[in-house]
């Protein structure tokens, strides 16, 4: 699998390192065993994010590539029954992620596809498109254990938990009635804190969307807490649907803990900014469409690094749809 950020640089190796006598387009190993979404820098003027989106297109065309899903008029995502989304929500809807597959994608989220029981995870420009010419990938097999690797062990390799070890792990008990939210403070995912204890930070603006907090599920328990609390939006709300499905979701699945309303109407009586068209957006800092300096932001995506969502000094706190409905930083459990 891949996308419009990492695609044109397989589809250079590839053409580069397979092409013979002259051949500037040599034909891929399986043409229906490769994945190709737009989905990153879509609905936006940038002439290079769109010309990285016709050049997937191109080659899509040239390889009479089965599953690509294109966007063709980007004025109106629902002029194009092909476009999805986000590719790793675009993924399992469209059946690519099944128990026992493999799947290598030029992102490192790809992983997130393991949820299906498949194994999935990222790789490089390079490593692409040598699949892309061979449908070989030589991967390492680990066999260290959890507890004897670091933050930055078992790189290149996969780790399996199997027979007694995973005997062991059903041995660990988690008291989950005292588990608090939580959130991940400027400027990396791994600076948790207590949601509580960021209650006196000043927002800016609240993000809810991408692949780990555009769902389906995500939005619908935004729109239960906006609903209960009867209230408008402190700041500007921004909502981005993950793919098409989850965008006609919003507008045509009835809630029945809100009186039958749909999520959308909750949303606009909330005050929220209208649902925009389905892609990653502003969680992979796009041409025009992000952050400013010094802005704070609540978001359900999944990186906070500097610049991530635009500005390099914006401040972004990853949290659940549930804090980011919120308004603030804060315990939902206190406006639930």
């Amino acid at each position: 699998m891949t996308h419009n950020v990492c695609g044109p640089g397989p589809i250079g190796i590839f053409k580069k390192e397979f092409g013979a006598n002259g051949e500037m387009c040599p034909q891929v190993w399986d043409r229906e065993k490769i994945v190709i979404i737009p989905d990153h820098y879509i609905f936006t003027a940038d002439e290079r994010a769109n010309r990285n989106v016709d050049i997937l297109g191109d080659f899509s065309k040239e390889q009479s590539i089965k599953y690509f899903y294109d966007i063709t008029d980007r004025g109106d995502f629902r002029a194009n029954p092909d476009y999805k989304g986000v590719c790793h929500v675009a993924l399992a809807q469209e059946g690519h992620c099944s128990p026992g597959e493999v799947l290598f994608g030029t992102d490192s989220h790809t992983c997130t596809a393991g949820a299906s029981g498949q194994f999935a995870t990222g790789i490089g420009n390079t490593d692409a498109g040598f699949i892309m010419g061979t449908g070989i990938f030589l991967l390492k097999a680990s066999t260290q254990i959890i507890g004897e690797i670091t933050v930055s062990g078992a790189t290149y390799k996969s780790m399996e938990f199997v027979k007694t070890a995973v005997e062991r792990m059903t041995e660990y008990r988690t008291d989950v009635s005292k588990l608090e939210p939580v959130v991940a403070k400027p400027h990396s995912p791994d600076k948790r804190a207590l949601a509580r204890n960021c209650k006196d930070v000043k927002i800016d603006r609240v993000y809810i969307g991408s692949c780990t907090g555009g769902k389906t599920e995500d939005v619908v328990v935004a729109a239960k807490l906006l609903n209960k609390a009867g209230q408008k939006v402190k700041v500007p709300t921004f909502l981005v649907p993950a793919t098409q499905k989850v965008w006609v979701d919003l507008y045509a699945m009835p809630l029945p803990e809100a009186d039958g309303k749909t999520c959308a109407q909750i949303f606009e009586e909330a005050g929220c900014d209208t649902p925009t068209s389905p892609s990653c957006a502003a969680c992979l800092g796009g041409p025009k469409d992000t952050l400013e300096k010094l802005q704070v932001c609540v978001s359900t995506t999944n990186r906070n690094f500097p610049g991530r969502m635009g500005h390099k000094e914006a401040q972004i706190y990853l949290a659940s749809p549930y804090t980011a409905a919120t308004g603030f930083v804060s315990d939902c459990r206190d406006f639930l």
